[in-house]
């Protein structure tokens, strides 16, 4: 039984059918129409794919490039050359015309001068430092060379010295750490710097030597981190080595060459041990690393933490803060430790003492913290599991066949803990720059526990901490001066 169509049926329908004619002839003209909608969406499905390694650079550095570009107006900032031309085949001279320096680009120097000003905002103990004996003028007569990263943080301390009254020279100790734009801004404001980010070998001796080897200046106080810049002055240059009256130096590394130099009965002036100084153990090493370590993983590699099996090589102050740090993100932590003490403490902080051999084909990340060679070698490389990260967070680049330091590589560390090392690194220089003779004898010295009390009260007043003073009673009962020192020297904080 058919069921007959309503009234006016047939007109309903044509109708439709020319509505629906109207509309696809409307949908085909803006198809043909707008490509660069078209165009668009193509753009946006190849940027989604996930591209070649050659393609992640280029992105990298066009999203670089752009960033830093708006904190510049120097139209050639980016200019493409800059990364063709060695450094050392330019002429480059700063606005006062001086071309006593060797960076990548003078003309970054404006946003140089951003990072070291908001360094120095979360630095205010050294400015303090640099306030209050600034019209003394302590380091007078001193010409430092010094050999660190060069960061926007390191640039308050240079600048510290020079407000101070030293005369400086600066080179890096490490060729991925230097920030560009802070090292063009040191060159601009007078400081002969020599360091770029991504050295050659031989560039970062170069380097060194055009920092030593100068015609009618001569260095008398070293600044180093690592050793390589007092090795350089030792062998290259005895004479001038034999004429420094001091040497300060901050890592495990340089203080090891130290302590060996002494031990051979070569070491032939003062040097300052600050790497095992309270002050630069025990906040640099423990709390810089428990925060850098997540930022340059986090940065470089975006993986996810939790539930990661990770292996830390070595339980000193570097691997304590590493641990923490990875433990807190719900990471699976193992310990590799030679020193029994050290994998005790592991072991009572809950994290599991093993030989890399036993784990390195499960982990998912392995970090070296230990200042030693050889740590992780061709061999445990060989069987790790696919995508297995490895980096290097203690200082010698040593420790893993291809490492450098993570963290001052591949991101930056917490300016505020910078201030409290170079604060220490300041007061160094200037103590054994004013000894009287005698003082300090040929061999390697601990910065004076009244000195470490010194810097860590500079730094109390960023959180408003009010300290409690000691009764005349109390101080006698302790056998102790109300002004301190607090701890014997034997101490373990």
């Amino acid at each position: 039984m058919s069921v007959p169509e309503p009234a006016g049926g047939e007109e309903a329908k044509q109708a439709k059918e020319a509505e629906d004619a109207e509309k696809f002839s409307f949908m085909a003209t803006v198809t043909k129409a707008p490509k660069k909608q078209i165009q668009f969406a193509d753009d946006m499905q190849e940027f989604t794919k996930f591209p070649t390694k050659t393609g992640r650079r280029s992105l990298s550095r066009s999203i670089s490039q752009s960033s830093t570009d708006s904190y510049s107006s120097a139209a050639s900032y980016t200019d493409s050359s800059d990364d063709e031309v060695s450094p050392r085949e330019k002429q480059q001279t700063n606005s006062k015309g001086s071309s006593n320096f060797c960076v990548k680009n003078i003309k970054q120097a404006e946003f140089g001068r951003r990072e070291i000003e908001i360094a120095e905002q979360d630095m205010s103990a050294l400015i303090s430092l640099r306030k209050r004996a600034q019209g003394e003028k302590p380091l007078a007569g001193a010409k430092i060379v010094g050999c660190t990263h060069i960061t926007a943080q390191t640039a308050v301390l240079i600048e510290t010295l020079c407000a101070l009254g030293a005369q400086c020279r600066w080179s890096a100790c490490n060729i991925y750490s230097t920030q560009n734009e802070v090292a063009a801004a040191l060159a601009e404001a007078g400081v002969a710097v020599f360091a770029w980010k991504g050295e050659s070998e031989d560039d970062f001796w170069w380097c060194i030597d055009r920092c030593v080897n100068v015609d009618g200046w001569q260095a008398n106080m070293i600044l180093d981190d690592g050793g390589d810049l007092t090795h350089w002055v030792y062998k290259k240059y005895p004479n001038i080595f034999k004429k420094i009256r001091g040497i300060v130096e901050e890592s495990v590394t340089g203080v090891h060459r130290l302590y060996q130099l002494s031990k051979a009965g070569k070491l032939c002036v003062p040097a300052m041990n600050v790497n095992d100084s309270v002050t630069k153990q025990k906040f640099d090493n423990l709390y810089c690393c428990r925060e850098s370590i997540l930022d340059g993983l986090k940065r470089t590699t975006d993986v996810m933490f939790g539930g990661k099996q990770v292996v830390v090589c070595g339980y000193g102050e570097v691997g304590k803060g590493c641990c923490a740090a990875l433990k807190a993100l719900g990471a699976i932590v193992y310990v590799t430790e030679i020193d029994p003490i050290c994998a005790l403490q592991a072991c009572m902080d809950g994290f599991r003492v093993v030989k890399l051999s036993e784990v390195i084909r499960q982990v998912d990340v392995v970090i070296t913290c230990t200042g030693n060679k050889n740590v992780v070698t061709r061999e445990h490389l060989d069987r790790m599991k696919n995508s297995c990260i490895v980096c290097n967070m203690g200082h010698s680049n040593t420790e893993i066949d291809v490492g450098r330091l993570l963290n001052l590589s591949c991101s930056t560390v917490p300016t505020f803990v910078l201030s409290i090392t170079a604060t220490t690194q300041a007061l160094a220089l200037i103590e054994l720059y004013n000894a009287p003779e005698g003082r300090y004898k040929q061999d390697v010295y601990l910065l004076p526990k009244k000195m470490d009390e010194y810097v860590a009260s500079l730094h109390l007043p960023s959180f408003d901490a009010h300290l409690t003073e000691l009764t005349d009673d109390q101080a006698k009962y302790l056998g102790l001066n109300k002004n301190g020192p607090f701890k014997p020297n034997y101490y373990r904080y």
